[in-house]
């Protein structure tokens, strides 16, 4: 029997995570995107404002509707903090699934959002039953899921680099810190001075170091998988390239570094888009730019330390790839269909 194409929503189509949306799902075998919005360029054709989308060309976006929407088999929203939150209520009720690539779903603790979002959540209830969207941790929970909050970036590349060792309960101490480093692009398509050419080349910052809003995500999934309290130091820094994230993680454990390597294989190799590096080895951003994958390093400098390094696209695996690949899994699909694979070079 022919299975039938699954019909897709995207609301805020004109973003970075949104143009990625269409790159992949124009060669979706089992899905077609029927309505794609945007409230600053409703009545324009993707192909006027994207031409390398030809799979889209002709199809226009269009203001937000809830009628519209509603009719979708699953609904990506692309936009804002804070949007989701109003909106997917309604569009859960009526049938339809919705990943939410902001940051409205993706806490178990409401408390904690609302303290780093300073907000107050439009949907409470709703967000109880939210399921956070780190396939390699939530897989079967995401596959039955009405709404799945796509994890941010850096969450995904921290929390995949200490998955295995939180897991096992193998921390020595509940102290993480967490180095971040990512391409502009993580800052979305908006126009800002730090960010032109002149201001970002050649050049190199922490940001948010007293506070960015990734660290309480962070923290507040490493507890839920550890079952205790995990604290976590986390300062993010600005790389002068447009994309891809390195996260170093130092944490604590009396493991030795080749039964940590042993646990980290051993627990990601049946995972189709993760992968652990030989010793010695260092991975880059370039491994894995354009592609869903993330790609990880171990090091030990001495007993009782571990060294963590992970990268990832933040544009695919830490946005758009990997919500395609809770679609995949929330529809009943090879949750790699469509999915990027491999890294483009140079």
């Amino acid at each position: 029997m022919e299975t039938q194409v699954k019909q897709i929503g995207i609301v805020g189509g004109t973003g970075y995570t949104g143009v990625e949306l269409l790159r992949m799902l124009a060669v979706h075998p089992e899905v077609e995107v029927n309505c794609l919005t945007s409230r600053s360029e409703a009545g324009k054709l993707v192909g006027a404002l994207y031409p390398w989308l030809h799979a889209y060309s002709d199809v226009m976006f269009e203001a937000p509707s809830a009628d519209a929407l509603s009719a979708c088999d699953l609904v990506f929203y692309a936009t804002p903090n804070q949007i989701a939150m109003h909106d997917a209520p309604a569009l859960v009720e009526a049938g339809c699934r919705v990943i939410d690539l902001a940051a409205d779903f993706r806490f178990s603790d409401l408390s904690v959002w609302e303290h780093t979002y300073q907000a107050t959540h439009a949907a409470p209830e709703l967000a109880k039953e939210a399921v956070y969207g780190l396939p390699e941790c939530y897989r079967e929970t995401i596959a039955n899921a009405s709404l799945v909050g796509n994890p941010g970036c850096y969450p995904t590349a921290s929390i995949l680099a200490l998955l295995p060792l939180v897991e096992a309960g193998l921390l020595s101490d509940t102290q993480v810190i967490l180095d971040g480093k990512s391409g502009a692009s993580g800052a979305g398509r908006n126009a800002r001075t730090d960010l032109i050419v002149a201001e970002a080349s050649d050049n190199f910052h922490a940001y948010g170091a007293d506070g960015h809003r990734h660290g309480p995500e962070i923290a507040d999934q490493l507890t839920h998988i550890a079952g205790q309290s995990i604290e976590v130091t986390f300062v993010p820094h600005l790389l002068p390239m447009i994309r891809g994230i390195e996260v170093t993680a130092y944490v604590s454990t009396s493991m030795p570094i080749e039964e940590v390597r042993d646990l980290y294989q051993t627990r990601y190799a049946s995972e189709p888009l993760v992968s652990v590096v030989d010793s010695g080895v260092h991975p880059e951003t370039r491994w894995v730019r354009g592609s869903n994958r993330c790609t990880i390093g171990l090091y030990s400098q001495r007993p009782g330390q571990l060294i963590v390094s992970s990268v990832i696209d933040n544009l695919v695996k830490g946005a758009a790839g990997q919500a395609i690949q809770n679609m995949n899994l929330m529809l009943g699909l090879d949750e790699t269909l469509a999915v990027p694979m491999h890294a483009l070079s140079p």
